[in-house]
């Protein structure tokens, strides 16, 4: 077992750190992480890419610039400090690039667009507030009082509502399609702006939820949905991938 730090008498070792990480749930994110990473190094391989040594020096000084790491000295005692190599540290810097090629050829704009136009409706966009309460015959007499006068649904929220958005007015913004539950969405994604839907309760009854649609959004490839796109474009190739490697976590 590699010791990672000592206190006194006591080493703290990679055994040690490893069963941390498993008992407070972070390990499983990092393997994650760390097959999605070597997954595209892989594809990025297969595919003939190249890293130059130009580019494996530019984002080397750029780390050192980062972490004021200026001098040879400085670096190696860097990498000293965590027992890594140089031989490791450029294969690091490698793979990064590796991934960062990959993925810009995965979500090309031209990737984007073409996804976009083929599933834009998913991407229809709806502004919501919601109001939650603790009973039905609450929820009902608000939404009564709110279907009389719109205006006071902030009031109404700041002044009744158990969720953490009260303070805000009820306001959660601007929300894709599979956001919210099923039987929610389809009723906010069939409203139009000014409607008032509700009341939902909650699977176990302990609460109960109302929503005003206070604007709809047709689909756009603006930044916010270029963002989601990219990420799903990742996800799928990401899972095709997996598909083709024999993976086992241990």
């Amino acid at each position: 077992m590699a010791t990672i730090v000592r206190i006194d008498d006591e080493v703290i070792g990679t055994d040690d750190f490893v069963r941390v990480l498993k008992l407070t749930g972070q390990f499983e994110g990092l393997v994650e992480q760390q097959v999605r990473d070597r997954l595209t190094v892989i594809a990025a391989k297969k595919l003939g890419m190249r890293i130059s040594a130009d580019e494996i020096q530019a984002r080397a000084d750029q780390f050192r610039r980062v972490r004021g790491l200026h001098r040879a000295a400085d670096m190696n005692r860097y990498l000293d400090a965590f027992a890594i190599s140089l031989d490791e540290f450029e294969a690091f810097v490698t793979d990064t690039l590796y991934q960062e090629k990959m993925l810009a050829q995965i979500c090309s704009d031209e990737a984007i667009e073409t996804y976009f136009k083929l599933n834009s409706p998913k991407f229809d966009c709806v502004e919501v507030s919601h109001i939650v309460l603790e009973s039905e015959g609450q929820a009902r007499e608000v939404m009564s009082i709110v279907a009389d006068d719109p205006s006071c649904f902030a009031e109404m929220a700041r002044e009744h509502s158990i969720a953490d958005t009260r303070e805000q007015g009820g306001v959660i913004g601007k929300v894709l399609r599979g956001s919210l539950k099923t039987e929610i969405e389809a009723k906010v994604f069939n409203a139009q702006a000014g409607d008032l839907i509700g009341p939902f309760a909650s699977p176990d009854g302990s609460f109960y939820e109302i929503f005003s649609v206070t604007a709809k959004y047709p689909a756009a490839l603006d930044p916010e949905v270029a963002s989601e796109v990219r990420r799903l474009l990742c996800e799928q190739w990401l899972a095709a991938r997996a598909q083709e490697h024999i993976i086992d976590a241990h």
